[in-house]
């Protein structure tokens, strides 16, 4: 079980390293290490009903950032948020998670591991309230605003026109560079991200865009090892051997878990052996491509 201690403001402003914090509350329920919080910090957040070409990109762009020495924010919730902490923990980088309520009472429970290895792995689960508080809808809006106040940066990658995402992006309009990963124009999902590129929002389409607007294109990621000797990716691959497959014929093909499926994938196209086609499909990349 998380065991939080409290953290006042000035030992958050502390950790920003000078760079400022515009407290949404006196101080913070802390368990983990604050040391992430020096790093350029970038809010990754979107839907919680993420489609695989979300989750596929929050999970892209947060390991490469996170290779690129910023520390990931988010919320801890389903679908996008899930998948940015773990494009960290992929990465080795560090990640930082805000509750809609107390540590005893984390919601949702079934992200109680996620929330055990960002505290164990360098990272920090925080939250404005005391331990015991329960979780409430209101809540989660407050929690938007610590995740926007301790970010550099807003980055959301899939959010419907209704989304807690675009609230979070609210907090930081006019104060931190707001980004939005595009998607098809008739998708709901994609919606509340059009409409933010529309009325203002920087055009994000890969890790350098979000690293240009924080001002940090030198700390591009350097390209990624090899993975394509590990079982898992070996086992991909080799579902794919025979063309371009579907996110959900890989996975019956292959029969590993979605989630690794996804992981691996992304760790695939850092590493160039394989490509996706669209929001959900995927083909090796030629030896010859590779080399160019």
């Amino acid at each position: 079980m998380l065991e939080p201690t409290y953290e006042p403001h000035d030992r958050i402003e502390r950790a920003r390293d000078g760079r400022g914090f515009e407290a949404a509350a006196a101080g913070l329920w802390c368990s983990g290490e604050l040391a992430g919080l020096r790093l350029p910090s970038v809010a990754v957040v979107g839907t919680r009903a993420a489609t695989p070409y979300g989750r596929r990109l929050a999970h892209r762009f947060a390991a490469e950032l996170a290779q690129a020495g910023c520390c990931i924010i988010s919320g801890l919730a389903l679908g996008i948020d899930s998948e940015a902490h773990e494009g960290a923990l992929s990465a080795g980088g560090a990640t930082v998670a805000v509750l809609g309520g107390g540590h005893r009472h984390l919601f949702p429970p079934r992200n109680s591991n996620l929330a055990e290895r960002i505290a164990s792995e360098g990272g920090a689960v925080l939250s404005p309230y005391p331990p015991e508080a329960q979780p409430r809808p209101w809540q989660f809006l407050a929690r938007n605003g610590v995740v926007a106040a301790l970010a550099d940066a807003v980055l959301v990658v899939e959010a419907p026109a209704r989304s807690g995402a675009l609230n979070t992006a609210s907090w930081a309009a006019g104060r931190i560079p707001v980004l939005a990963v595009p998607g098809d124009v008739d998708r709901k999902h994609s919606a509340g991200c059009l409409a933010l590129i529309r009325d203002g929002a920087t055009l994000a389409r890969t890790a350098q865009d979000v690293l240009e607007a924080l001002g940090l294109l030198s700390l591009a990621p350097p390209p990624a090892p090899s993975v394509s000797r590990e079982p898992v990716a070996a086992a991909l691959l080799a579902a794919i051997d025979a063309g371009a497959c579907e996110f959900d014929e890989i996975v019956a093909a292959s029969g590993i878990a979605p989630a690794a499926v996804l992981a691996a994938l992304t760790l695939l196209e850092l590493d160039g052996s394989v490509e996706s086609r669209g929001a959900s499909r995927y083909s090796r990349v030629s030896s010859e491509m590779q080399r160019r």
